[in-house]
């Protein structure tokens, strides 16, 4: 399958896909659309994340955050723009003016590199916490990296586990945990494979409200690790925390994006001030 570069004047070639870069986890989008039938879901994104930064995505339900979360790991193909992750397409190669889609065996290797942690967990019932971790580095190893041993895949499903904080419950099944403890094995999972890029949709829009912060509390610990973390949230409090950017969207688009002083204290955008007086005590007048 290939798409015309409709979006861009600049083929991703020149502008991300064959510069070598040394930097490790810079996300770039470039002018992404994405429709669903008649409805466009997706409108012209354009956002950078430097590597190692932290980008919280907010907004109303139906904005689009969860889509654009899924372009980025080519789980939805855009219909124009490109992603590019230290200059390399996701999903794509540039021949000529056109974007051709890798095959499926590309796409996968390059999704090792892409860590992502779902609202609902998606663990596997019949493998125990361990195990759910330590599958992806022997039958899935990262781009670059040999497989690991079952052996060297337990010890580092163990320290994954142990990280967060869940190494005494190895051996369980994921129906003996608690909604919170399976979220963390899915993080521990996501961990596995050394990813570049860590993406959360809603982490803790399926927990119970006392199950929240254990999950918050171990994704503030890897924002503090140097991985690239762009997380979709409701959580407007963890998001001042955490952020390096905060990004505000709306019906398809970015409305404004800055630091969380910026957004959450004196955002420019009315749109943006309404939707934070709704769900938040405003430290603004509106």
């Amino acid at each position: 399958m290939s798409t015309a570069l409709r979006t861009t004047t600049q083929t991703p070639s020149a502008a991300a896909a064959t510069d070598a870069v040394t930097t490790r986890g810079l996300v770039e989008i470039t002018k992404v659309r994405k429709s669903f039938g008649a409805a466009e879901v997706l409108k012209g994104i354009t956002l950078t994340v430097e590597p190692g930064g932290v980008a919280v995505i907010v907004g109303p339900s139906g904005s689009g955050k969860s889509t654009l979360l899924r372009t980025i790991n080519h789980l939805e193909k855009v219909d124009a723009g490109f992603i590019a992750i230290d200059g390399t397409l996701v999903g794509y190669a540039v021949r000529g003016r056109r974007l051709h889609e890798l095959r499926e065996k590309e796409i996968l290797k390059q999704r090792t590199e892409i860590g992502m942690v779902f609202q609902n967990f998606n663990l596997f019932p019949h493998l125990t916490a361990l195990e759910n971790v330590t599958e992806a580095p022997i039958v899935a190893p990262r781009a670059g990296k040999p497989r690991l041993s079952k052996a060297e895949a337990r010890d580092r499903g163990l320290e994954l586990l142990d990280r967060v904080g869940l190494k005494d419950r190895a051996g369980a099944y994921p129906r003996q945990l608690s909604g919170g403890q399976q979220q963390r094995v899915a993080i521990a999972r996501a961990l596995a494979l050394d990813p570049k890029i860590l993406l959360f949709d809603e982490p803790t829009s399926a927990l119970d409200p006392e199950l929240v912060n254990e999950v918050l509390d171990v994704i503030r610990g890897l924002a503090k690790s140097g991985t690239t973390l762009i997380i979709v949230t409701h959580e407007m409090g963890f998001a001042r925390d955490v952020a390096d950017t905060v990004v505000f969207m709306d019906q398809g688009q970015i409305v404004e994006q800055g630091t969380p002083q910026e957004i959450f204290t004196n955002p420019r955008e009315v749109r943006t001030r309404s939707f934070f007086s709704k769900v938040i005590e405003p430290a603004f007048n509106i």
